[in-house]
């Protein structure tokens, strides 16, 4: 068999082999999934946590696409993105349900009894928004230390600064949820004081002791849910991550979990990956479907 003969062969068998493999992995090249989310420790925790199923127990490839809420909301709309598990709902979220409406799937809650408003450490003298007068406002240079801008949490203490007549003193300072979370410990260790935008589930409830200030008012509303929007057209394109989204729904406590590992030093990889491994039951039955 002359050299030319023989390289057509073995192109040939090499060609096949690929194929071969390819179906027998249940067409895994085709299995690719795009989750869209927020860089809040709560929404970091969940998407590594559903990133790691998907990948390790239902063989897909996962792109993750760190944005802000709003662009978040937009990437589902339009379908650049596949799926969140980081809709706030009903009030935190409720512009960008409002200007979206019709264009997503809602999945429904993965996340029960969450809770936004202002947080001081229990050691200030202060237990309600309608209490920040001249005298507290005097020890926190009248600023409170905000999260990301377009942030759904932002939206509302703004109407808090509104309904509260805070505007002609105080300032609503952006910044981020790693800055506002440094600037809390950092306080909180010289019991200092300091007013945050702050949200349930958090770390940093288990790691200080804090609380919110009553809402009379209840602009920030009651308690929440944290649900999972995915675009349209993914049940029909990936019906098995579908099925798992779907599926997916988690306690505060699951999710302090790997908050906490996160926040202590593991990756988020590394932290999510412990906890579907510790998990095994709650995991099975998520992907029984």
């Amino acid at each position: 068999m002359n050299f030319k003969k023989m390289s057509v062969i073995v192109a040939a068998v090499m060609a096949f082999a690929l194929v071969a493999g390819c179906s027998s992995s249940g067409g895994s090249s085709n299995k690719k999934v795009t989750l869209a989310y927020v860089a809040w420790d709560s929404e970091i925790a969940s998407t590594y946590v559903v990133k790691e199923v998907l990948e390790q127990k239902l063989n897909y490839n996962v792109e993750l696409m760190q944005v802000d809420a709003g662009p978040m909301w937009a990437g589902i709309s339009d379908g650049s993105a596949d799926a969140m598990v980081a809709a706030w709902l009903p009030t935190t979220h409720a512009s960008y349900v409002t200007k979206y409406n019709g264009k997503y799937d809602d999945l429904g809650p993965n996340l029960e009894g969450t809770k936004i408003g202002l947080v001081v450490p229990k050691y200030m003298d202060v237990n309600s928004i309608e209490e920040l007068t001249d005298v507290v406002g005097d020890t926190v240079d009248h600023t409170i230390i905000g999260i990301e801008p377009g942030a759904g949490l932002m939206m509302s203490t703004e109407k808090v600064m509104d309904e509260y007549k805070l505007r002609d003193k105080w300032t609503l300072l952006e910044s981020s949820s790693a800055a506002m979370t440094k600037q809390l410990e950092k306080a909180y260790a010289n019991k200092e004081p300091i007013v945050v935008t702050g949200w349930t589930p958090h770390w940093m409830f288990a790691k200080m002791d804090l609380k919110y200030l009553a809402d009379p008012k209840n602009v920030y509303g009651g308690d929440e849910q944290i649900h999972t929007i995915a675009r349209k057209g993914l049940k029909d394109d990936q019906p098995e991550a579908f099925a798992f989204l779907d599926q997916f729904n988690w306690t505060p406590d699951d999710m302090a979990a790997v908050m906490i590992k996160i926040q202590e030093g593991e990756t988020p990889e590394a932290a999510a990956k412990a906890w579907v491994e510790q998990n095994a039951d709650k995991v099975a039955a998520w992907i029984k479907a």
